[in-house]
Parts: structure tokens; sequence; C-alpha cells
């Protein structure tokens, strides 16, 4: 498989687009749709686009300062994965949206006047479970960590009509994992 190496415009070509995509992919549809998950422990669109926001604000720019102060001390704070399910309550998923839109503007406007360098690109902070990363990682996992819950969002859509695919389950890969 063909890989590419990072890019720090190419990454900011697909954050720029995912509050837009979310949006016109979840605005304004039924509750079935945005509520259902794939089971117990698993999340629901709306679950996902809580958990976005909560990364927005404590986890990619904020670490990204990290790796980028003169502090001696690098190490990035736990991220809590399932704070969505508290931050979210009494939220619609049109505030939601609106939210998540605003705050990933703030964020790339923010990143894009940091004017990165190469040099800025390889320096490191340290991660509470993988040890020394690098601003590059971080922000090349803050793209993919994108796309991973467009294709969360997009397949557990996709599992509440499973049964009723009917034979051609067989063909929707989407529906088997």
């Amino acid at each position: 498989m063909n890989t590419l190496p990072f890019n720090l415009l190419q990454a900011i070509e697909v954050l720029e687009r995912t509050p837009l995509l979310l949006d016109t992919m979840l605005r304004n549809l039924s509750d079935a749709w945005i509520t259902h998950n794939e089971g117990e422990e698993t999340w629901s669109p709306y679950d996902v686009i809580g958990h976005l926001i909560h990364g927005e604000c404590t986890d990619w720019i904020t670490r990204m300062d990290i790796i980028l102060s003169d502090e001696p001390n690098k190490t990035f704070t736990k991220f809590d994965r399932f704070a969505q399910f508290e931050e979210s309550k009494g939220k619609t998923l049109t505030q939601l949206l609106d939210e998540f839109k605003t705050v990933r503007q703030k964020n790339i406007a923010y990143l894009k006047s940091k004017s990165l360098t190469e040099a800025d690109l390889n320096k490191t902070g340290i991660h509470p479970v993988f040890g020394e990363v690098t601003l590059k990682q971080l922000l090349s996992t803050w793209a993919v960590h994108d796309l991973n819950h467009i294709a969360q969002i997009s397949r557990v859509m996709a599992k509440q009509y499973t049964t009723e695919v009917g034979p051609w389950v067989e063909y929707l890969r989407i529906l088997k994992f």
C-alpha cells in the first residue's frame, strides 16, 4: 500500500472539511439515525460529535502547545475519551454540530497562525501511554481521527438496516465489521 508522507496543508484540507461533511450528513436527521449505536458500550453519531468537540477543546491544540512550549515538562494530560457523555447532556445535535464547526474553525486558524516549520513538526511531547511522540504524529493523528470517526458514523448508521437489506448483506462490507 502506498501512503502519503505528512503534509500539513493536506492534513488541514481534511480537518477543515470534517465539520461541513458531518453537518451535511447528520443535520435534521430523525433521532433514530443519530441516537442508535452498535450495542452496549458503543457510540451513536450524537456521541461521536460530542467526542470530537471534547478533543477540539482539550486534546489537539493543547498538546501542540505543550510540544511547542519552552517548558521542560512535555507530558500530556490523559485524554478523557468519554467526557462527551456528561458534556453533551441537554444539547441537541444541531447545537453540537454548530459548536464543533465553531471550535474547529478557531483551532484551524490557530494552527495556521503558528507557521510551523519542519523543525517544529519534529519536536516531541510525552503521551501518557505511548511515550515520546512528535508534533507531526499528533497532527497526522488529528486528521486520521476525523476520518476514523466519519467511518464509524457511517458504519453505525448502516448497521441500523443490517437485517433490512436481506441477501445484499453479502455485498455490503460495512455491515460485516
